[in-house]
């Protein structure tokens, strides 16, 4: 059976224009942690405590400031419509305030130049993360002028790239920096409060929204965001499982969606919580959009907490002091990482999305979606991305707006906290060489993307 086919023949047509992509972010690939100028992040200071766990070294990665040239190469054999990339703000702007880093920036004008040669378009984050140390060590996402040094690095960054890049990506994921980096500690900065983590939301949809200005300010166009979505199930029948999972999909779903496309706090309580100003941020934070990023890779199973909680969000045991726990989702098929495979979850989400927006939900892109699976003849991968494929085939056919679709990722990376041994790749990295050796699945996605664009031009 040919790679474009998978095991239930070739995949639906998509509509015209369709976006194939995939997508990488600087900390987890560039490496380069003290070249040319580029100042340390949270996540190289999180790291240098031994918090990653199999010791991998971010500060090597996969040596991707080295060997851009390569990976475009792959995109390029890929026939990948555009790369979706994140810019280091520390590189860019190494005290996170203050002198721009001209070096760091020839970076980045360097790759954009690479991609454009090869018919690629550029479609750069500008915030996947990696804050910059000083910034974090005066307060980080807690601190409100992170956000206003975010709107300065955004203007430097549009105001040398803006002319060639046609996509922007403001921030990535906000509600696990929120989670995981503030709330229970498993990420960088590795802080552990709870509620009080509320702050870190704020800001950073603020400097979502002072990005948004700064970009067009300096000319740039289309923009939008990337933000993380699972459905939320409710373990349980009672009362108490019913309000911890609709606690939970507010705090993970619409705390950060709502802002955006409404202007409003889903939950008055919630928002009596944020920093002010709050009302005049809002108005900020909701200027109108170009499109809307969704990463999607599992539902969640929430319920009320109970003395012993099973391992909660990619495998982070959740800390005493929460009203809900997070449990383990019966599913045929796991990833390597344990995250359960549900396919039709990402249809359940676009239609949520669609439900819950209506007119003011802006074109879509999946921004992130893939599968941590071992080894070259990566089978498992394939039919990872078969299925979902299928299911945002379904997503679409039943309204709802969707662009297009970037796999993660290119490469195997730095997997954050879980370092070097969980592999997202079309491509496999040898860590000891950084050789890349496309894996099954790049095969797979290369006919696929061939297949997708031979039967739009047949069908005129």
């Amino acid at each position: 059976m040919p790679p474009s086919s998978g095991s239930n023949g070739p995949l639906p047509l998509f509509p015209p224009g369709f976006l194939w992509g995939a997508a990488a972010s600087a900390f987890q690939t560039e490496g380069a942690a003290d070249t040319d100028g580029k100042g340390p992040s949270g996540w190289d200071a999180f790291a240098a405590q031994g918090r990653i766990k199999d010791g991998a070294d971010p500060g090597r990665a996969t040596g991707f400031h080295e060997r851009y040239r390569d990976d475009v190469a792959l995109l390029a054999g890929l026939g990948a419509d555009a790369f979706r990339f994140s810019i280091s703000w520390p590189r860019v702007i190494p005290g996170g305030g203050g002198p721009v880093n001209a070096a760091g920036l020839d970076f980045y004008d360097r790759l954009v130049d690479e991609l454009c040669a090869r018919g690629i378009a550029p479609a750069p984050t500008l915030y996947h993360w990696d804050t910059p140390l000083a910034l974090e060590e005066a307060g980080g996402w807690l601190n409100r002028d992170t956000a206003a040094r975010f709107a300065d690095y955004a203007s430097a960054v549009a105001g040398r790239l803006g002319d060639r890049v046609p996509m922007w990506i403001t921030v990535n994921e906000p509600a696990e920096v929120t989670l995981l980096g503030y709330a229970v500690g498993e990420h960088a900065p590795g802080r552990r409060l709870l509620f009080g983590a509320l702050p870190a939301a704020h800001h950073q949809l603020l400097a979502h929204g002072l990005g948004v200005q700064a970009l067009r300010a300096a000319g740039a166009r289309n923009i939008g965001l990337a933000l993380s979505h699972s459905p939320v199930w409710t373990a349980g029948g009672s009362e108490a499982d019913r309000i911890a999972a609709e606690l939970y999909d507010t705090l993970t779903n619409w705390l950060f969606a709502d802002p955006v496309l409404t202007g409003g706090y889903p939950d008055e309580n919630l928002a009596a919580l944020m920093p002010g100003p709050v009302a005049e941020d809002l108005a900020v934070i909701s200027a109108p959009l170009d499109w809307y990023g969704v990463n999607y890779y599992h539902p969640m199973l929430v319920g009320a907490p109970t003395a012993a909680e099973p391992g909660g969000f990619a495998g982070v045991g959740l800390p005493e002091g929460l009203p809900f726990g997070l449990r383990e989702i019966d599913s045929a098929e796991r990833t390597d990482f344990g995250w359960p495979v549900v396919p039709d979850g990402l249809r359940e989400m676009l239609l949520r999305l669609k439900d819950r927006f209506g007119d003011g939900l802006p074109p879509l892109h999946i921004t992130e979606n893939g599968c941590s699976y071992g080894g070259l003849d990566d089978q498992r991968r394939i039919a990872y991305l078969d299925s979902h494929l299928r299911a945002l085939h379904r997503a679409v056919e039943e309204g709802v707006d969707v662009r297009g679709y970037f796999t993660w990722s290119l490469t195997d990376n730095i997997e954050w906290a879980e370092g070097a041994a969980q592999r997202f790749g079309l491509v496999h990295i040898d860590f000891e060489t950084l050789e890349r050796t496309p894996k099954a699945s790049y095969a797979w996605y290369r006919e696929t993307i061939a297949a997708q664009r031979a039967r739009g031009s047949a069908n005129g």
